[in-house]
């Protein structure tokens, strides 16, 4: 499909620096199997679902991934920004670094300096292979515990780049850019449909009779890289690791047996849940990366329903939403958001989706 179809005006005033408070007071669009639209809050969750219902949550937890330091080759100091992506070893990862081009195998790079981590003051690399999607392998002097410990002293929350563009990161999103239920360390974005939940909210949802699932996907750099394709059969996914245990994916598929409906809070859980699914609807145990690009034409095997925050124009999560939903009715609900002022993006607003019906 043409990525311009995908594509919608936004105002600059529609995107949220800051998160609602308390989390659970954010505006929420119902928007229904029949393109229906219903503005309601999150805090209304328990009563849009139903007894024997199953919420499906991303447990990951971001790290501090953003890395500041400098490049040296023979003399010269250039000053590089490394996002780190995705481990691929006890001392490796990785990222997409700024000024990549100017970044050569087996150059070194210094990131930190205040003295605080590691006996030098500094966490070191050098640069290895260049991957297809532009990444670079950062292969580090430090490995295993030591490395994490390294990387939460001298890294930064990775804010997504239309909130890092306009303000610089400070204390709170450490707390507010993380779920409260987040467990697994590996992510460098937050699951962000998730930062809606509060203590309170679960405990409506528990009185209601709706059950909580967690699964595991780490969120990688990629989520916020535009689609330069001008048709989607030219876009190329990169991997996030995830995980679904054999104990989450059978009382899962008991949920549908019952007659209930699975309700992935955010796109990643459902992307994972979908890589999980076999043909037959069922979800196996399942663990490794997943590349899954979903598009209008997708047949969903697993998600009923869909919690997500509303995305940027042309993005794969835009377009992921447009197969869940109806491109049509997706339009409609954005127009609609924008027009009545509904907060965007990571620190934004919700939607609750509703599969289309055929």
């Amino acid at each position: 499909m043409r990525v311009d179809l995908f594509d919608f005006e936004l105002p600059e005033e529609c995107i949220a620096l800051r998160p609602a408070n308390p989390r659970d007071s954010a505006k929420m669009l119902r928007v229904g199997g029949d393109g229906a639209l219903v503005d309601r809050v999150v805090c209304d969750l328990p009563d849009l679902l139903e007894p024997g219902d199953a919420l499906v949550f991303n447990d990951t937890r971001v790290i501090p991934a953003q890395l500041e330091g400098f490049r040296t080759r023979d003399e010269n100091r250039v000053r590089v920004s490394a996002t780190l992506h995705m481990r691929s070893g006890p001392d490796r990862w990785k990222a997409f670094v700024r000024p990549g081009k100017r970044i050569k195998q087996g150059d070194r790079l210094s990131f930190g300096g205040d003295g605080s981590v590691c006996l030098l003051g500094v966490l070191d690399a050098t640069a290895g292979e260049r991957g297809e999607g532009g990444e670079i392998e950062l292969i580090f002097d430090l490995s295993g515990p030591a490395l994490d410990e390294a990387i939460m002293a001298t890294g930064h929350i990775p804010l997504p780049p239309y909130i890092a563009s306009k303000r610089d990161e400070d204390e709170n999103d450490r707390r507010d850019y993380q779920t409260i239920y987040a467990r697994e360390d590996g992510a460098v974005a937050a699951p962000t449909a998730g930062l809606h939940f509060t203590p309170e909210l679960f405990e409506k949802l528990d009185a209601r009779g709706i059950s909580r699932h967690f699964v595991t996907l780490h969120v990688g750099a990629g989520t916020f890289l535009p689609v330069k394709a001008d048709d989607t059969t030219g876009h190329r996914m990169h991997s996030e690791i995830g995980h679904v245990s054999r104990e989450t994916a059978g009382a899962l598929n008991a949920v549908h047996a019952r007659g209930g409906r699975i309700v992935s809070v955010g796109t990643t859980s459902l992307r994972l849940l979908e890589s999980a699914a076999g043909e037959d609807g069922e979800i196996r145990a399942w663990s490794g990366p997943t590349d899954i690009f979903i598009t209008p034409g997708y047949r969903f095997r697993a998600v009923d329903v869909l919690m997500t925050n509303f995305h940027l124009p042309r993005s794969t999560l835009f377009m992921l939403v447009s197969a869940f939903s109806g491109l049509e009715t997706m339009h409609a609900a954005y127009a609609h958001a924008i027009r009545t002022g509904y907060r965007f993006y990571s620190y934004g607003d919700s939607s609750l989706l509703f599969r289309s019906e055929p």
